[in-house]
């Protein structure tokens, strides 16, 4: 790959009284129940890192290599990035429990909760940052397990050469249907895989549309029936699978996010700076041209942009292609 960056479209506006004062470029695409796409801006084809939405994808390996999850719900925070909740956190330690392993283990690094109040109890409290505190950790615990019933050492899980990894890649690609362009190393320690927002959307649309019982649809499944272990208390993840029937919503870092609908398709984009505040607004947009119900939609159709002590402005997604 190149360093050069592509001339993207704007896909999302911040209106303050009335002046049009920053805009958010980046790359969407939308493709039908089939995989046909029925809408593209930007560069759709271009490799991106997806960073945790390739998580569902990833987690049906951890089935075929003969994980067996205790419950619907640690296979939902596999396949999540949790807000490190007491709940969560106890449930990845449950999976590392079962498969005769501690929090040690690990391989993500320790961390604080990133949800507000847990993080506040703990800075309260003078906690230290933990290792299943990391939003990653139901993931990684997930992984160990899946070595542990695949008799594949532990030690090294992380490396790219390790058994679960290559297996990991190869489903990624397949799900895509193109090759993965490039690895790297995720804020997680894991490895990373390169994918265009095209072969995301493909990944994540086949998840929803496979076969009741098969381990995509057990994905699909667990995430869609436990979206508060996907995310976490206010999270969009969570409240939009929760407001919107069988919606699979699933954030990545730096940008990313893609959901999609059983019957009706998927939608995936990057928001070019990576930021996080044209994310909200943009997924409503998208499920709308899925279509989605607007009166579902509308907490997260525009996000205020205050001033003083009132609203005075949006932000609001950019027309998408029709």
């Amino acid at each position: 790959m190149n360093g050069d960056w592509p001339v993207n479209p704007v896909l999302v506006e911040v209106w303050r009284s009335g002046f049009l004062e920053s805009v958010h470029r980046g790359g969407l695409v939308v493709l039908s129940a089939e995989g046909a796409v029925i809408a593209a801006a930007g560069d759709v084809d271009r490799p991106v890192l997806p960073r945790s939405s390739n998580k569902p994808v990833q987690a049906t390996v951890y089935l075929d290599a003969g994980w067996v999850p205790a419950s619907t719900q640690e296979l939902a925070i596999a396949a999540g990035s949790h807000t490190g909740e007491d709940g969560h956190r106890e449930l990845a330690a449950g999976i590392l429990a079962a498969a005769g392993l501690g929090p040690d283990a690990l391989g993500c690094p320790a961390a604080l909760p990133s949800d507000e109040q847990t993080r506040a109890r703990w800075l309260t409290e003078g906690r230290a940052p933990e290792r299943p505190a990391m939003n990653c950790s139901g993931k990684h615990a997930a992984m160990l397990a899946a070595c542990v019933a695949a008799g594949w050492p532990v030690d090294g899980y992380l490396d790219r050469q390790h058994p679960l990894q290559q297996a990991i890649e190869a489903r990624l690609g397949e799900a895509a249907g193109e090759p993965v362009s490039a690895v790297v190393v995720d804020g997680c320690g894991a490895p990373q895989h390169a994918l265009s927002l095209t072969g995301l959307a493909r990944g994540t649309l086949s998840l929803v549309q496979a076969a009741e019982g098969s381990p995509g649809r057990r994905v699909a499944d667990a995430m869609r029936a436990h979206p508060w272990y996907v995310a976490g208390t206010g999270h969009e993840d969570t409240d939009l699978m929760t407001a919107v029937p069988g919606a699979l919503v699933k954030h990545g870092a730096d940008g990313v996010h893609v959901a999609a609908l059983p019957g009706r398709g998927v939608l995936a984009f990057k928001l070019d700076d990576g930021g996080q505040r044209g994310r909200t607004v943009l997924l409503a947009a998208g499920l709308r041209r899925l279509g989605v119900d607007a009166d579902l939609l509308a907490p997260w159709v525009v996000t205020p942009v205050t001033g003083g002590d009132g609203v005075v402005g949006e932000v609001r997604a950019a027309a998408l292609p029709a």
